[in-house]
């Protein structure tokens, strides 16, 4: 006979204290990346801007360069809400790679003013909370 299987831990009640803060951050990027291809003329217009502010000449860029910038950012954002997906389906399956990756998203939301401070605060205040750690450290 083969040994009974452990039963499984139950979620502790402030496992939201992650959860909720990578779904804001999962929706907030999803729809930033939903208006990245209508970005174009704001970035002609920040530049003008930013010529009129300074005094300098305004800097010229091609159409193939907005659009190089926006396929970048379009990438880099795509990127980013891949990781945080599955990073929070990691946390509320209780993997172990999901603290970890939910520490790095944490601290590096502290530097986005003023949302992901306070995001990154509630997270690193839910990673290091004694049942969540239990939980997602089996």
């Amino acid at each position: 006979m083969s040994a009974p299987a452990p039963a499984p831990l139950a979620r502790p009640p402030r496992l939201g204290l992650l959860t909720t803060p990578l779904l804001i951050a999962l929706i907030y990027n999803a729809i930033s990346l939903l208006t990245l291809p209508f970005s174009g003329p704001t970035i002609r217009q920040l530049l003008a801007e930013l010529a009129a502010t300074t005094g300098q000449p305004p800097l010229q860029l091609s159409d193939a360069q907005i659009q190089t910038v926006l396929w970048l950012s379009f990438a880099l954002t795509s990127a980013l809400v891949l990781w945080l997906y599955a990073t929070r389906r990691a946390v509320l399956e209780g993997r172990r790679w999901g603290w970890v990756s939910t520490l790095v998203i944490a601290v590096l939301s502290l530097l986005v003013l003023p949302l992901g401070t306070v995001l990154g605060a509630v997270m690193l205040f839910g990673l290091f909370d004694r049942e969540v750690r239990a939980y997602l450290h089996r």
